[in-house]
């Protein structure tokens, strides 16, 4: 069966006159509710609403008294090769590095090892893929978590609390990294206990109580917001405030970014590099490689050295030359346009 078309545009995920029903109560009461293709839409209540149980049906672990849930025009009993679900637990294997979690669930989808290394730099974690999950921080882990939701390139996402146990530089890169999905074409549904977050980033919020919807607010999806104006970096007795446009290039040294500026300055910070890049990322700052973030503002020329070797020449006075990768240099120049 063929998916709806509004205005031309699919309906990746239909749910229609859904009810569920538990001990003789109805938990969930859902006249209609879409999510098209590149939209981003938050259904948000507290416990007891429904939400918890809306989940476990979108999932498959769970059936609907009546109605129906179509999923890329699929009812639940399809595929699911589509769907990407971010769990609000992690469900990751803890005594199991980054690069080890997301190359078993590769393997599961059969996917290249590559893969697994474009998705680790994607959330951030491209210095992190050796680190055992249980020595992540929780927001470290939440971005590995949504790096296996998304390791399969689905067209449909299913998002429960993604910001859970994250601090705001890994909510700002969560959130930039969701609208890059829905900007690729995927459908998004974010399930919440509330809209923390989610204004500026969804389409449409739905509050839901007693698994019915009781209010719909529309919105414009937006950049988001402004990253950090000044990079703080202690000196003694008194921190620095660095101006973002200042710096080079950073990176990563003994676990945490050095950045160096156009003062001819090497200034320890007490970020990680991918941190430092979640703060920075919307200020012009591009993962070049696994360890150099740099402004690219300060970029002059992309040197191909050989097929698969590239350098970025810098503007400050010893022509400093950055290595950047492959992989890098194919996202440069989609982000550039050359």
């Amino acid at each position: 069966m063929g998916s709806t078309v509004e205005g031309n545009i699919p309906q990746m995920i239909e749910i229609t006159r859904l009810q569920k029903n538990i001990d003789g109560v109805t938990v969930l009461d859902l006249e209609a509710l879409r999510v098209r293709t590149g939209q981003i839409v938050g259904l948000v209540g507290p416990a007891g609403s429904g939400i918890d149980e809306l989940f476990e049906i979108l999932i498959g672990r769970a059936r609907p008294t009546a109605g129906t849930v179509l999923l890329g025009g699929e009812d639940l009993d399809g595929s699911s090769s589509s769907l990407g679900v971010l769990f609000a637990d992690d469900g990751l294997y803890t005594r199991r590095t980054a690069r080890s979690n997301l190359r078993f669930f590769a393997r599961l989808y059969g996917l290249e090892t590559d893969r697994v290394e474009d998705v680790l730099s994607n959330v951030g974690l491209g210095d992190q893929g050796s680190s055992m999950v249980e020595d992540l921080s929780g927001g470290l882990a939440r971005r590995l978590a949504f790096g296996r939701a998304i390791l399969h390139q689905p067209r449909i996402l299913i998002l429960r609390e993604p910001f859970a146990r994250c601090d705001q530089s890994s909510i700002s890169l969560l959130q930039r990294l969701i609208r890059e999905q829905a900007e690729g074409g995927a459908a998004v549904l974010i399930l919440g206990d509330d809209d923390a977050n989610l204004p500026g980033l969804c389409h449409q919020i739905h509050r839901i109580q007693r698994g019915q919807v009781v209010e719909t607010s529309e919105s414009t999806a937006d950049a988001g917001p402004e990253s950090p104006l000044k990079i703080p970096v202690k000196n003694e007795g008194s921190v620095a405030l660095v101006n973002p446009s200042d710096v080079l290039f950073a990176t990563a040294e003994e676990g945490k970014a050095t950045i160096q500026t156009v003062h001819d300055e090497a200034l320890s910070t007490q970020f990680t590099l991918s941190e430092l890049e979640a703060r920075l990322v919307q200020r012009g700052f591009f993962r070049a490689h696994r360890s150099y973030l740099v402004n690219l503002q300060h970029v002059t020329e992309v040197i191909p050295f050989t097929r698969d070797s590239y350098s970025l020449r810098l503007d400050d006075a010893q022509g400093t030359l950055i290595p950047l990768s492959k992989t890098a240099a194919g996202e440069l120049r989609e982000l550039l346009g050359y």
